[in-house]
């Protein structure tokens, strides 16, 4: 017990240092992730590392294998489509709760995410400006002020920041943030509810474009 107790915040620094990597592109789908090489490349024991992995299969980004390694989850099509379904529902449920419910501080918030990912976009810095993209969403689902809503961004939370790895128009996408949060503070719900629906159809154009440059596909 003293053992798992003493890991656990090795365990936290180990499970934030892989997730960025994976997120990032560092650790790219299908790669091998071995307890043992993950110790020593990290300056730690085999133990945290082991509960690193356990928690990130939790999040959805790694495939456990048998006895002591994993790899990076590698989403497919249907994996894109189902999440896309679940995104549709949840988003248009929390912009419209946030707008509804918003403050003067939490819109502030919002705006600094925006701010923060329209300077690193600008600055063609994609790791800061797809990580600013991946905090306004959750800040959003923060402001909805509904507890199970938010419970359950914490669970997709992981998801949702892969995703927003996948956009190349860095640019683009911050500026449709920055519509997103003109019609929040302007409570303006059916602009919101257009602006929402072009959000996510856009968001999917730019997966599977992003998919096709992967593949080398012609014209992508």
């Amino acid at each position: 017990m003293g053992n798992t107790a003493d890991s656990a915040p090795e365990a936290d620094r180990v499970i934030a240092r892989l997730r960025d990597d994976i997120l990032d592109g560092v650790r790219e789908p299908g790669s091998r992730l071995v307890e043992r090489e993950l110790a020593e490349e990290l300056g730690t024991s085999r133990v945290p590392v082991r509960d690193a992995l356990k928690a990130l299969a939790a999040e959805g980004l790694v495939t456990l294998r048998p006895r002591t390694w994993a790899v990076v989850r590698e989403f497919t099509a249907g994996d894109e489509s189902d999440f896309g379904e679940v995104r549709e529902a949840l988003e248009a449920l929390a912009f419209r709760l946030a707008a509804q419910r918003r403050t003067e501080e939490g819109l502030a918030l919002l705006r600094g995410d925006v701010d923060a990912e329209l300077a690193a976009a600008r600055a063609g810095d994609g790791v800061r400006a797809r990580r600013a993209a991946a905090d306004f969403h959750e800040r959003v689902i923060e402001l909805s002020g509904n507890a199970m809503l938010i419970e359950i961004g914490q669970l997709t939370g992981s998801r949702m920041r892969w995703f927003m790895s996948q956009h190349d128009d860095l640019v683009a996408m911050a500026r449709q943030h920055e519509g997103l949060w003109e019609a929040i503070a302007q409570q303006d719900l059916a602009q919101l509810e257009l602006r929402v629906a072009e959000h996510l159809r856009s968001s999917v154009e730019h997966l599977r474009a992003h998919a096709a440059a992967e593949r080398g596909e012609p014209g992508a």
